[in-house]
């Protein structure tokens, strides 16, 4: 009844002050108003009808004052006015009422005024209230349930204006923004303002007070959903973790910030959260146990970090899968977790169709989660550990990408350590990478500052310690002795003489390599000598290209031989000297080899590694002969010409002239050299041979075979083929047969575009290239002019809408061909006047 009767002298005072600031323009009259409504601002009162009108004049009539004062910015009396005076009536009244009215109004302002010396002041009265810390009072003010009693939209606004206010004024002032404005010096403002508030609310309930933390809640959660979590949680993030370590009021607080955070919004604070924080514990005394009494913090902890992303670091795995591990209510959760990555792990479908960025992610979730088990969790998850090994390691062995491989390999060498099936542990060859090293490098223990104080990590790594042993005592063997230094030891004698060391000294062979080709076939088809064995792979590109006559004779015979030959002496670069030799003999006698090789790539009882090997040797030697004669093979062939006929020195007198000149020139060091003498022209020996490299191939490709499935399981060769058939066609280039060769091409892979395997759509979009790139132009419309659409409309399919960022290259790669090849053939009038 008190502020009722109250009321109207608070309103008619109000009005009047806003009738004498509109009307009148006498200076005494307006100093007066203007401290009449700071009098019904000011807090302290000496009675309590004073203390009545306070409050009424701040709920009812505070903001139509702000808004009024605004309105009449432009007046004469307010530039009349000096610069305290307009300090200390009229910018008083902006920051020191409800600060929650001050900031809405204050900015609706801004956004009204245009730019002017008007705009300016307001400008300058927000950055004092930002300073002068108003936008604390505004948070701990709801905190401590002072705030008005707002409506929902009321809120809304408010929490928009807050949050936004950087972009609001950048929208505004654009080039003329304020420092305090801009987003990297505002939000850690608006930060430290929380830390104050939260600060302010522990100290309140210490002393018995209630606090509201759902203001602050929502303020945290809006930031981060707009994109701004970076900044805040870089000022938060540390500060919650210091209080937290010793105050459990801290602690409670924090949990109750983060459960109220909107539903909407937790999946933008958690991952923020997770990746501000450096240790597991720091997080579990920020968040508790929020994974377990709310779903969405558990599907985003559990779920979307560690299934659905692969965009953090690996300190952020060892940070959520700690925080799971650390307490016995969530703990059950770091189970589930594992059962989910050995799932995604071990899938065939994920293992083909995933990114090897998010498969290393999983990879390394799966090794740490593994590791923080205890052994009666490694005794109840063995069977599905056991499951996800033999599951896991066959889909990552099938892939065709090194990587993937690479990575089952070390998965399994970890999954066996950590399992101990009677004592056997898995062991493979692979070369050391950056992904496996890393994959490694979590079988170790970390530092104590970063493992949990209850639960350490497991890191059994006997496979990591004994490479490291053995190859320091590798290098130990292979290291001279060391001289007995001590002064006292007694040199004459023998006793205490050290053996030299003679471990890493070399045997000389007894036997000699084979100098004729036939002695070489028969070594490699019937002798058990590993080192005669090893002499022949290592001369015979060498007798194949200096006997070529020899060669001729024994050809298809040898490429037999070394089509069939095992490496069961383990002779090192066995692939590629066999490789090498198979091709020097294309080169020799093509067309013979050629035909034999082409039919056996679709014959029975030939491995995958046999196919491939054929393929190789068919693209080396297709590669060598397209290439011109070197001038080192010319001068070597003239040289073997002509060393039968002997000069004699005397017969040219100019002679002695020639040997002192080639002294002078063979003993002077040149930087560089210019070209003496210009390239000779050549003619392009696969030109003509093409046809017997790149038909045959083409052949029964549609016809399974008992151990040969070319359009089913085994894609892998199909990639292959489809690769080779592509470099074939390319090296055709100005071939008269390169026109048969593109549309046959066209037609082979226009079945497979479609593949499910990226390397055989790689393959496919790359022989596609290699046919605009080598067909002649006028082909393209004669030949190709019904496919021609419908190969560019699936071109450009492919080049937005495939996953593989390769395949798009391609066929933006081949569009380019494409329309370049049109585009000159159209312009050319030769070319329609012969179509027409």
């Amino acid at each position: 009844m008190e502020s009722l009767t109250q009321s109207p002298d608070v309103r008619l005072s109000v009005g009047q002050c806003f009738r004498t600031l509109s009307t009148s323009s006498t200076e005494d009259d307006v100093t007066g108003a203007l401290k009449t409504l700071n009098s019904l601002l000011d807090t302290q009162g000496d009675s309590p009808s004073s203390s009545v009108h306070q409050e009424e004049f701040r709920r009812s009539h505070y903001t139509r004052t702000l808004e009024f004062l605004i309105s009449h910015i432009q007046a004469d009396w307010l530039h009349n006015l000096t610069a305290t005076q307009r300090t200390q009536l009229w910018d008083r009244l902006f920051l020191h009422g409800p600060p929650e009215q001050a900031l809405l109004v204050l900015m609706e302002g801004i956004g009204q005024l245009s730019p002017s010396s008007n705009l300016d002041h307001l400008l300058s009265i927000t950055e004092t209230f930002l300073q002068s810390g108003r936008l604390t009072d505004l948070l701990w003010s709801y905190c401590l349930g002072t705030g008005p009693a707002d409506s929902p939209q009321f809120r809304e606004a408010l929490l928009g204006r807050i949050v936004a206010l950087p972009d609001h004024m950048a929208n505004k002032l654009q080039l003329n923004n304020r420092t305090l404005f801009l987003p990297q010096n505002y939000y850690p403002l608006l930060a430290q303002g929380m830390l104050t508030a939260l600060e302010k609310t522990c100290q309140a309930l210490k002393g018995g007070s209630d606090c509201s933390l759902i203001f602050l809640a929502q303020i945290l959660g809006k930031v981060c959903v707009q994109g701004h979590s970076g900044s805040v949680m870089a000022v938060l993030a540390p500060q919650l973790s210091k209080h937290t370590h010793t105050d459990m009021v801290w602690q409670r607080v924090c949990w109750k910030l983060i459960e109220n955070v909107p539903q909407r919004w937790t999946d933008s604070v958690l991952p923020q959260l997770v990746q501000a924080v450096t240790r597991p514990d720091a997080l579990g005394r920020i968040i508790g146990n929020v994974v377990v009494s709310n779903k969405k913090a558990q599907f985003v902890i559990t779920h979307k970090m560690l299934l659905l992303q692969y965009k953090y670091e690996t300190q952020v795995l060892r940070v959520i899968l700690g925080y799971l591990a650390a307490d016995r209510e969530r703990r059950p959760l770091l189970l589930q977790v594992l059962r989910s990555l050995c799932q995604a792990w071990a899938n065939p479908s994920a293992v083909k169709h995933t990114p090897l960025k998010q498969q290393m992610y999983i990879s390394k979730a799966l090794l740490l989660s593994i590791g923080l088990l205890n052994d009666s969790e490694l005794k109840e998850l063995r069977s599905e550990l056991l499951q996800c090994l033999l599951g896991g390691m066959q889909s990552h062995l099938d892939s065709n990408v090194v990587q993937i491989r690479h990575i089952g390999m070390v998965v399994g060498e970890c999954l066996s350590s950590y399992m101990d099936i009677n004592g056997t542990k898995l062991k493979f060859e692979y070369d050391a990478d950056e992904d496996t090293q890393e994959l490694l490098s979590l079988m170790t223990p970390t530092t104590e500052d970063d493992q949990d104080p209850e639960h350490l990590t497991r890191n059994d790594s006997p496979d990591v310690s004994e490479e490291k042993t053995s190859s320091t005592a590798s290098q130990n063997e292979c290291s001279p002795p060391k001289a007995n230094t001590n002064p006292d030891s007694d040199l004459d004698s023998d006793d205490e003489l050290t053996p030299y060391d003679m471990s890493c000294d070399q045997k000389l062979s007894q036997s000699f390599p084979p100098r004729y080709l036939r002695d070489c076939i028969e070594i490699l088809t019937s002798s058990d000598d590993a080192v005669r064995v090893e002499l022949s792979m290592n001369v015979a590109e060498n007798l194949v290209r200096k006997n070529p006559f020899a060669a001729k004779e024994i050809s298809v015979q040898m490429t037999k031989v070394l089509l069939h030959i095992e490496n069961k002496f383990n002779i090192d670069n066995f692939l590629a000297l066999r490789q090498a030799t198979m091709a020097a003999l294309i080169v020799t006698d093509c067309i013979p080899v050629t035909q034999y090789l082409t039919t056996e790539f679709y014959s029975l009882n030939y491995s995958l590694r046999q196919r491939l090997d054929i393929l190789e040797v068919l693209a080396l030697a297709a590669q060598e002969l397209s290439k011109p004669i070197s001038n080192k093979t010319e001068s070597c062939v003239s040289v073997a010409s002509t060393s039968d006929v002997t000069v004699y020195p005397g017969d040219n007198p100019e002679h002695w002239r020639q040997v002192v000149e080639k002294r002078i020139q063979s003993k002077t060091k040149r930087l560089t050299k210019g070209t003496t003498q210009p390239c000779k022209a050549g003619p392009n020996r696969y030109a003509p041979l093409a046809g017997h490299f790149f038909f045959p191939l083409l052949r029964n490709y549609d016809k399974p075979q008992v151990t040969f499935d070319l359009l089913g399981s085994d894609h892998l060769i199909l990639a292959r083929l489809i690769h080779t058939l592509g470099l074939l066609m390319h090296l055709a280039l100005n071939a008269p047969i390169a026109a048969q060769m593109g549309c046959a091409l066209l037609d082979f892979v226009w079945t497979v575009r479609y593949h499910s395997e990226q390397t055989v759509r790689r393959g496919v979009l790359f022989a596609v290239c290699a046919v605009f790139l080598s067909m002649p132009n006028q082909n393209l419309l004669l030949d190709l002019g019904d496919q021609l659409f419908e190969t560019r409309s699936w071109l450009a399919d492919v080049a937005e809408g495939d996953a593989d960022s390769d395949c798009r290259s391609l066929a933006v790669q081949s569009l380019v061909l494409l329309d370049k090849g049109l585009k000159k053939q159209l312009q050319d009038p030769q070319a329609l006047s012969l179509e027409s």
